[in-house]
């Protein structure tokens, strides 16, 4: 006879789906708050990033 493949509880399967409900959630949130400290100083580093490059090679870097 073959063994019970679903041996997972609802109960069990529920927690589990409330924790990436969780997860999805906070991960969201630290998405927005990130975006919105760096979103004015999106010109800045793609500057930075230009300039790093130029050093590089011009070999100042």
């Amino acid at each position: 006879m073959l063994p019970d493949r679903g041996e997972l509880d609802v109960e069990d399967l529920l927690k589990i789906i409330l924790v990436l409900v969780i997860i999805w959630i906070v991960v969201g949130l630290v998405r927005q708050v990130v975006t919105f400290f760096l979103a004015p100083f999106t010109g800045i580093f793609g500057l930075l990033i230009v300039l790093l490059i130029l050093l590089y090679f011009l070999d100042y870097l």
